[in-house]
């Protein structure tokens, strides 16, 4: 399992998203947003500098509920097979 060494909550509405770092130090953004959970890596939280849409190269999982954008971060980190190192910073 994927262990995160940072996350930061990037919005809490819908969609749901953040900024995460491995223990590695690889930068991978997380949403949620139509029932639908995506990580990717990418090199920087800098869109910009990504050059390809975000569609789930990491971890992507479908909760069946199109109507829903808004999930914890707990409930979506399980549901995508990471976890929290233990001395993990969190942000929101």
């Amino acid at each position: 399992m994927m262990k995160l060494a940072r996350v930061i909550e990037t919005c809490s509405a819908c969609p749901s998203q953040w900024n995460a770092w491995t223990v590695d130090g690889q930068y991978l953004y997380l949403r949620y947003r139509s029932g639908i959970g995506t990580v990717d890596a990418f090199p920087s939280p800098d869109p910009d500098t990504w050059g390809r849409f975000a569609e789930g190269d990491v971890a992507r999982f479908d909760t069946g509920d199109r109507l829903d954008g808004c999930m914890e971060l707990d409930d979506f980190l399980a549901a995508a097979g990471l976890e929290l190192a233990a001395d993990a910073l969190v942000s929101e």
